[in-house]
This record gives C-alpha cells, sequence and structure tokens, in this order.
C-alpha cells in the first residue's frame, strides 16, 4: 500500500501581524496619556521633555517671570542711524575783512545716532496676562548716543586770515554743531518710531517663545 501523504499548511500572515498591531495600538494609548498628562503638569522634567520633543512649551509664563526676562534686556539697541555730512564753522571780525581776520572751516563727519527701549523701566503694572494672550505697556523709545566717528571724520578745508593764528577750539566747536545737526536729522526722519516698532518685533518673538500665542502693545 501506498504510504499516506502528509500535507503542511504555513501558519497565517495575519496571525503574526496581531502582536504588532496590538503592540502599535498600545503605544498610541501610552503617548496620549503621557500628552495628557504633561498638559496637566506644572513645570518639571516630563514637561521640559515634551516641550524638547515637540519645540512648544506647554506652560505659559508668569507675570513675574516675563517681568524679569524683559528687564533683563535692559537698554536694548534697536536702531542705529549713520549719516555723512559736511558742516561748517567759522569766526568773524565785524570790522576787519575775512582774509585778514577770519577763520572758516569745513569738515567732512560721519556720525551716529543710537536709539532703543530701556526696559528696565517697565513695571509690573505693565504687564496683563490673560491665558495665552499678553499685553505689554512699552517704556517709550529714547536716544541712548550721538556721536562722531573720529577715524572716519576729516577736516575738508581751513582757511584762516593774514593777521590771525588758527582756532584750536573751533574744531571741537564745528564737532558739536555736528552732534546736533546729527540728532536733529535722525528725529525728522522718524527714529524713535523706527526704535519702538524694532522693539516690539523682538518682543513679541520672545514672549512668543515663551508660549503666548497672542501678543498686543499699548
Amino acid at each position: 500500500m501506498p504510504a499516506p501523504v502528509t500535507t503542511e499548511h504555513s501558519a497565517k500572515p495575519a496571525s503574526k501581524a496581531m502582536p504588532l498591531i496590538l503592540g502599535l495600538l498600545l503605544g498610541v494609548i501610552a503617548t496620549l496619556l503621557i500628552a495628557f498628562a504633561l498638559m496637566r503638569a506644572e513645570s518639571g522634567p516630563l514637561e521640559r521633555l515634551w516641550s524638547a520633543i515637540t519645540g512648544r512649551n506647554t506652560r505659559i509664563a508668569s507675570q513675574p517671570t516675563v517681568v524679569e526676562r524683559i528687564q533683563q534686556l535692559q537698554r536694548l539697541e534697536t536702531v542705529v542711524y549713520t549719516m555723512d555730512q559736511i558742516v561748517s564753522g567759522e569766526k568773524d571780525n565785524p570790522i576787519l575783512p575775512d582774509f585778514l581776520t577770519g577763520d572758516r572751516l569745513l569738515m567732512l563727519v560721519h556720525g551716529q545716532v543710537v536709539a532703543g527701549v530701556d526696559f528696565k523701566q517697565l513695571h509690573p503694572g505693565d504687564i496683563v496676562i490673560s491665558g495665552k494672550e499678553i499685553r505689554v505697556r512699552l517704556p517709550q523709545p529714547q536716544v541712548f548716543m550721538t556721536r562722531v566717528d573720529e577715524s572716519r571724520t576729516k577736516v575738508y578745508s581751513r582757511q584762516t586770515g593774514l593777521l590771525v593764528r588758527v582756532d584750536p577750539n573751533l574744531e571741537s566747536q564745528v564737532r558739536q554743531q555736528a552732534e546736533r545737526q546729527l540728532l536733529e536729522a535722525a528725529l525728522q526722519d522718524g527714529i524713535l518710531n523706527t526704535a519702538k516698532q524694532n522693539a516690539r518685533a523682538t518682543l513679541s518673538s520672545m514672549l512668543i517663545g515663551l508660549g503666548f500665542e497672542k501678543v498686543e502693545f499699548d
């Protein structure tokens, strides 16, 4: 009699996939539970881990923290106004003509005006937080410095009368006049308004990084 034929059947693929599917489901459930716990947790290792993974803060900074962070910016220079100009200065005699007693100076001046916001003047009452929204009353912008760059400033021409000596004080007087003209030109061009706008942009980026979704300024 012929030997009986034995037929072997391979396991179904679906039976091998079941542990994998169950593992994925358990992983999703565990992730959701961790995320829920992180959203309810105070500042701690889990929250910092979640922030590192997602790149977003899960906790809004408190008002004292916000005030402290802004004050750390101190005197924030937000705009530098640069200009080259020719400034003149002269001394004359009301009686004698200039070619005898006059002293005239032309100077090519390179100068800068620096403006910004002094955040050390920010007070706790200037910050109002409502959920993920924050309103900030900025200190007024101000000019921090007006300076003449001595390395790029030079005498363009000098005319001195035949009967007088060169006045050593005339150059310093022209430099002071140049500083006043630089400041006046910068103010007329709206340097303070630009300083305020740039300060708002810088502060908005910082506050959004602290977790706020809406930033408004007074």
